[in-house]
């Protein structure tokens, strides 16, 4: 047996046809600096000149580009627009030979290291380390001393990053002002280093709280705002209710600021999540000007907090927990408005918690000239009352009223809906990381990307928020089952209700009605209507149509809704301020009180 060795064949061989590659070779240049600081930016201009210079310098060489990517990190490749459009150039066939000062200049990412150089190598396209002294053509060689060295290169960014970041805290912790400097209401001065008020702006922002701590919920605000052809604070005519509690939750608007809000996990992804309490949090107390008065915004959290908010809160759905009994339960009707918790001073200055039209209390008695202002204890006994009287009826049958209450709080189609809602948000999730498959492989450019993402991002706010609420119902539900097995508790052992009682009031009522016309047409502001659940939805109080309870504000005695109608033996007094401002003490036996279901 004869075994004849065949050497190999000089030169650059073209592995397509075999042959050695006679031309000059195409070749280009890589350089990159990962900040924007003038060192580096001198730095990388001599990079790109000395690669112009080195290549034109070898008869045997082609120039084809010199690609740069300048204050960009070498950690995520789709973020260093010059390298993907080498990478590309190269894969098409427009290179022969890359060169490049070192690893670290081509990639700190071990992985995507090695991915790119052995895609170029099966390609046929040589990458030149001249400091390390590698070319990636000889496989044997260079494989192992790559990932060594890229692993190295890795760990140096990991290190680098850690370095800025704990500048960064010394920074934070100095009171000095780190990152994002845009604020609605303020704008950022760069000599100061500080927020000034931008008027205009600001008024915005101190109608937003007014109108939240009046009762109004975020979506309301957000319809007011774009009515009234106000921007948002991106330019656009369009609201979002996300963007109204992020104003509201914002603790600049106290004159503070809160760094740390979010951290970066890694140096590789970039990617930023909320801060949870994984890192530290820096808290700079009156660092500018106030918009809104720290009390003020102190309790403008307490009423989001108890409100719908968070699950960590004890939010409910259907009976939404709110700091006062009444808060969004009780509408004008003679306007439609809500009514606003206030505390008159009575006899001997003793302070009086009471409810008044929004409109009234806020713009005076011309906006509302016929609602008046009521106590809060006479719409407690007035609830009482209703209940007593409805439970001492013969003709109430317990067992039938428990199905009811309970039937009207199932939702059979909420498991379903909340699957369909998941498989949703999944697709949508995929179709937006698809997106940015397009951008890297620029299918799409920048402004595509940025509408599209746009829409994904709210499409996925809608659904995310749903899902929340459909979640939540479970946990609603408890609530009110609680209640009614209170209520049944009460019937069964012929207890009476003397007292308010929250959880009770909770699982029955939807929203009260004050003030309206009798079934003659007389005016009467202290008619009280208890409108019964129809069902346990997720309609914010703040919501339902002004037009409706206005429509709905005289009394039928022919209305087949109507449960109970009945004026009350309690004595009540109210105060009339005459024309010379005097007040007059006004005694009044009984109110008119109805029960009715919602028909709305």
């Amino acid at each position: 047996m004869e075994v004849i060795k065949i050497p190999k064949t000089e030169g650059r061989i073209d592995k397509t046809t075999g042959q050695v590659i006679n031309r000059k070779l195409k070749v280009a240049g890589y350089a990159r600096v990962s900040t924007m600081e003038e060192e580096q930016l001198n730095s990388y201009e001599s990079q790109k000149k000395y690669y112009y210079e080195k290549i034109m310098e070898n008869p045997e060489w082609d120039l084809v580009n010199v690609y740069a990517d300048e204050g960009i990190s070498g950690t995520t490749d789709y973020m260093r627009p010059g390298f993907m459009k080498m990478i590309e150039d190269a894969l098409s066939g427009k290179i022969d030979i890359i060169l490049t000062k070192s690893i670290s200049r081509f990639g700190r990412n071990t992985l995507d290291v090695i991915k790119y150089i052995r895609m170029l190598r099966e390609n046929n396209v040589a990458v030149i380390f001249e400091e390390d002294n590698i070319n990636t053509m000889d496989a044997a060689k260079s494989d192992l001393i790559l990932t060594t060295l890229s692993a190295v290169a890795q760990q140096e960014s990991a290190n680098i990053s850690e370095h800025v970041k704990l500048g960064l805290r010394m920074k934070m912790n100095r009171g000095e002002l780190i990152g994002f400097t845009k604020c609605y209401g303020y704008r950022y001065d760069k000599d100061l280093k500080n927020f000034v008020i931008e008027p205009s702006e600001a008024e915005v922002v101190k109608n937003i709280y007014e109108q939240y701590i009046a009762g109004h919920g975020a979506n309301w605000i957000a319809n007011m705002l774009e009515k009234q052809g106000i921007k948002s604070p991106t330019g656009k005519d369009k609201w979002r209710d996300s963007t109204i509690r992020g104003i509201l939750r914002n603790e600049k608007y106290k004159g503070d600021v809160l760094q740390g809000k979010t951290y970066t996990a890694d140096p590789i992804s970039h990617k930023r999540y909320v801060n949870r309490g994984e890192v530290d949090k820096y808290y700079i107390s009156n660092h500018h000007e106030p918009i809104i008065a720290p009390k003020e915004f102190d309790f403008v959290q307490e009423i989001l907090d108890s409100r719908s908010g968070a699950r960590a809160t004890g939010r409910r759905i259907g009976n939404i927990s709110r700091k006062y009994a009444f808060s969004s339960r009780i509408r004008c009707g003679f306007c439609g408005n809500c009514y606003v918790r206030r505390t008159v001073i009575g006899e001997k200055q003793s302070k009086i918690p009471s409810w008044s039209c929004m409109n009234f209390a806020k713009d005076g008695k011309e906006t509302c000239t016929k609602s008046k202002t009521i106590r809060e204890e006479i719409i407690k006994e007035a609830f009482i009352d209703s209940y007593q009287l409805l439970t001492s009826n013969v003709k109430f049958k317990m067992a039938d009223f428990m199905n009811l209450m309970r039937n009207s709080s199932n939702n059979a189609n909420t498991a379903k809906e909340l699957e369909s809602l998941n498989k949703r948000h999944k697709e949508l999730v995929a179709k937006k990381d698809k997106l940015l498959d397009f951008l890297i492989e620029d299918k799409i450019t920048q402004d595509v990307y940025d509408e599209k993402m746009e829409k994904f991002k709210h499409k996925l706010e809608i659904i995310e928020h749903r899902q929340e609420q459909l979640k939540l119902i479970a946990e609603d539900k408890n609530g009110i089952e609680e209640g009614l097995k209170k209520i049944q508790n009460i019937l069964e052992t012929n207890n009476i209700l003397n007292e308010f009682d929250q959880e009770v009031f909770d699982a029955l009522v939807d929203h009260i009605v004050v003030g309206g016309y009798d079934e003659n047409g007389n005016m009467n502001p202290y008619i009280i209507r208890f409108i019964l659940k129809r069902e346990f939805n997720l309609r914010p109080r703040d919501e339902i149509p002004k037009e409706l309870i206005i429509a709905n504000n005289k009394l039928d005695l022919n209305a087949n809704n109507v449960i109970l109608d009945f004026i009350n033996t309690r004595q009540y007094y109210y105060f009339e301020i005459g024309e010379n401002g005097k007040r007059t003490k006004v005694i009044q036996n009984g109110l008119r009180i109805r029960v009715e279901c919602d028909i709305t």
